[in-house]
């Protein structure tokens, strides 16, 4: 097919393809433990079902041990072609508080050229572009074709990864697509070319055999949550830099936002400065920072009073491509049980590691891609980082070191993605469409 043959076959069939993302996206397929299993099974025949209508003919579904299944396409390469192996997840984000929304969080509606609900960007639009893309392809494969897509992602579960490590040629390829990122802005390509790892865990302060009440044990008695809001303090120093020893900083090769377009798209208000010193993109891309993403203690409606005998926060490590996540739990721990006061007991628990990962240089596939991306958004990508982590990315890194790796999608950094009212932009999933139809043809030239 020709490169207009293609952009017609996309724009033609955009109206099915928006329809495609609604049906995936109305499915509340929430993979975390205490979230009903059901839906992420109907997701997952959902996305069995699109990728026949694409035209593959290999689809199955792969069930994996202790996780969700995952959905698996091939089509068989001509003769001399390589083969590119596509990725993207199916299971979303818990959708947070429906009230913070301005559409129900699984009832899929556009306004303004943007469809609205939980996975709209994150990453049901992935599935949605790899479907699409093979459609414009008519079945005329100019390479081969590989689709995997999981059901655990967000969950950072590793099912899929051992079952990558154990049947390492089902997914064997030249050039691996992964749909699970985006661009900074509407309408302006980009490759990412680094993401954070990421680490996990709870931690657990105990002081007491159970709740006294303030007033009669209140200025003696040791109170859990004062220890712990004191050793989550010492995480960072007083400009917001991370202060744990052995996590050192790190350097990115590119820039990154203004502070003013950092500032607009993270909703910082006026008159709160950001935290940390250095440049934007080593801050966001090739450093470590820790956040603190939980508590358990009882609410402000709930509060009664007492002294409390134990809290707990969850807490998140986000990990440089060149750091150990394992290796920075390790040391975030041993910094906690040091600073903790009074001799509170202090456990850790749930603990979830994910790697990061950084592309090599220039090869065949990248170079195919950035003519692809030229065309359908009309001018060429910029490199950056993302600051979040894909966890089967370093699994695939490790297991196929002469792949390509190559991170697009159609998500960008106001689509507010694990965030109340995500979304993601039409037009841009159509131009993302259109650089992995032509990216396949351009590959399969040389």
């Amino acid at each position: 097919m020709t490169p207009e043959e293609i952009e017609n076959a996309v724009a033609a069939g955009m109206p099915q393809t928006i329809e495609d993302l609604k049906a995936l996206v109305a499915i509340p397929s929430i993979a975390f433990p205490g979230h009903p299993e059901e839906p992420v099974h109907k997701a997952a025949e959902l996305t069995e079902n699109l990728l026949r209508s694409a035209g593959l003919p290999r689809v199955e579904r792969i069930d994996l041990d202790g996780g969700f299944p995952a959905v698996y396409g091939e089509a068989p390469a001509p003769p001399g072609a390589p083969t590119v192996l596509l990725y993207a997840h199916y299971d979303v984000q818990p959708p947070g508080d429906p009230a913070l929304w301005k559409t129900p969080p699984f009832e899929p509606t556009v306004i303004d050229g943007a469809l609205y609900g939980r996975g709209a960007a994150d990453d049901k639009s992935g599935v949605i572009t790899h479907v699409a893309a093979l459609r414009a392809l008519q079945g005329r494969w100019p390479v081969g074709i590989k689709v995997i897509i999981e059901g655990e992602e967000e969950y950072a579960g590793e099912s899929l990864a051992r079952f990558i490590e154990s049947s390492p040629d089902l997914v064997r390829a030249d050039a691996i697509v992964v749909a699970d990122v985006g661009n900074p802005r509407v309408g302006e390509p980009a490759l990412t070319t680094s993401l954070r790892g990421m680490a996990a865990f709870t931690v657990e302060v105990r002081t007491l055999a159970g709740a006294v009440h303030s007033g009669a044990f209140g200025g003696a008695a040791p109170d859990a949550l004062a220890a712990l809001m004191r050793m989550l303090t010492t995480l960072h120093d007083e400009n917001g830099d991370v202060a744990v020893p052995g996590l050192p900083r790190g350097t990115f090769p590119g820039e990154a936002y203004s502070e003013e377009e950092f500032r607009a798209t993270a909703g910082v208000l006026d008159g709160v400065s950001l935290v940390g010193t250095g440049s934007l993109a080593d801050r966001l891309w090739a450093s470590y920072a820790i956040t603190v993403t939980g508590l358990d203690v009882p609410s402000v409606a709930q509060a009664v009073n007492a002294v409390q005998a134990v809290a707990r926060a969850r807490v998140t490590i986000r990990v440089p491509p060149s750091g150990d996540p394992a290796q920075a739990i390790e040391v975030v721990t041993e910094h906690l049980k040091k600073v903790a006061p009074w001799g509170a007991h202090v456990t850790f628990s749930d603990f979830t590691t994910g790697a990061g990962f950084r592309a090599r240089g220039e090869g065949r596939a990248r170079a195919a891609v950035e003519r692809a991306m030229a065309r359908a958004f009309g001018r060429p990508p910029r490199e950056v980082g993302q600051g979040g982590s894909i966890p089967l990315v370093a699994a695939l890194a490790r297991q196929f070191p002469e792949a390509e790796i190559l991170l697009f999608g159609p998500e960008d950094d106001h689509a507010s993605i694990h965030a109340p009212n995500e979304r993601v932009d039409l037009e841009e999933l159509r131009r993302t469409i259109t650089t992995e139809a032509l990216f396949l043809a351009e590959y399969a030239k040389g």
